[in-house]
């Protein structure tokens, strides 16, 4: 067995707990200029990608066959270099499953410091691939360069028949929102990089961000959802607003209805958010009600950037015995989180 140095990971990266995005409105304003650079009609094949923004890009090849195109890569969130190549695969698989899909194969993007040991990258690839394979497909290549943070993600593509597209895009009013995994990676990693951190609740949190949303996606396209996509970096508010401003809807959240991973209201109360989370308030506040009475650090938890989180469905209640039904006979987890309401594209919180 290799016996690996030590070496704390999360203090390596810049922002560990916060997948180190640009801030929801930093990445609007960059990508503004952009906007008329390609017209969807020049691009009839492309089904997803120019006209509305979605978790992955989906290019038609024939009648019955598009591929799904996707991305995905950030510096450490916990210091096992194995558990964070799996979350890092997990949470880059996920957008492919967003939409619907299976994943064919898969690229690894790394960045890597020249001051660190190969064999921790080596385990870092390890558990990439090893979540990979658990998804029925292959690594078939990468890229690396040097750097004094390290990075790793994927560059995924995937399969799926173009009539089974599932967008942010579908909601309906009197559909249901199920959610397939806890919320609260932000805090808990924030406390790890911290040295606050339970190892309990440390290994809780990274037994669900390994988790694949394989089996929620399949039970998603063999019922027939409305919308899905999944909750990462810019939280249950921001994806949620997505979702609703696409689908010309409002969520209905229940606050006490959303599943916390253990210890993560508890490091929030210890006000112990990445930094990512006050970004995302700045931006997504304008479109969230709060009516419900809650203490300020609960209300910060509804913007707590998730890594490799779990997906958000939009479904006819009538299709919610059969979802659970095809979910949990997987052993998948699942919330019942709210509803949805005609509306404009604002959540509202109760």
């Amino acid at each position: 067995m290799t016996v690996l140095p030590e070496v704390r990971l999360t203090a390596l990266a810049t922002c560990a707990g916060c997948a180190a995005k640009l801030s929801p409105g930093d990445l609007a304003h960059v990508l503004h200029p952009l906007a008329a650079s390609f017209n969807a009609v020049d691009h009839p094949a492309l089904l997803v990608g120019l006209s509305a923004p979605d978790d992955a890009a989906v290019y038609q090849l024939s009648e019955d066959q598009a591929i799904i195109s996707t991305v995905d890569f950030f510096p450490p969130v916990v210091d096992d270099p194995y558990s964070f190549g799996a979350i890092a695969a997990a949470n880059a698989l996920s957008d492919i499953y967003a939409m619907g899909g299976e994943v064919l194969f898969a690229i690894n993007l790394v960045a890597f410091p020249e001051t660190l040991d190969l064999a921790i990258l080596s385990e870092i690839l390890r558990g990439g691939a090893d979540r990979v394979r658990a998804a029925g497909a292959a690594i078939a290549g990468g890229h690396t360069i040097k750097d004094d943070e390290p990075k790793y993600g994927l560059a995924v593509t995937g399969l799926l028949h173009p009539a089974q597209i599932i967008t942010k895009g579908g909601a309906k009013p009197g559909d249901v929102l199920i959610l397939t995994k806890r919320l609260g990676t932000g805090v808990i990693t924030t406390a790890l990089k911290r040295d606050l951190a339970d190892p309990r609740h440390v290994d809780s949190a990274v037994a669900g961000m390994m988790t694949l949303n394989r089996a929620a996606a399949r039970a998603a396209r063999a019922v027939g959802v409305h919308a899905m996509t999944d909750i990462t970096g810019y939280s249950l508010m921001g994806h949620g607003r997505e979702m609703a401003a696409l689908s010309g809807v409002d969520l209905l959240i229940d606050f006490a209805a959303l599943p916390f991973l253990p210890g993560a209201e508890a490091y929030a109360e210890a006000g112990l958010f990445p930094g990512g989370a006050m970004n995302n308030v700045n931006f997504y506040t304008q479109w969230v009600t709060v009516e419900a009475a809650l203490r300020d650090d609960q209300r910060m938890l509804l913007f707590d950037p998730q890594t490799s989180g779990g997906l958000l469905i939009a479904l006819p209640p009538e299709r919610l015995p059969a979802f659970v039904g095809e979910f949990t006979k997987e052993g998948g987890e699942y919330w019942q989180i709210g509803t949805v309401q005609a509306g404009s594209g604002r959540i509202i919180v109760r």
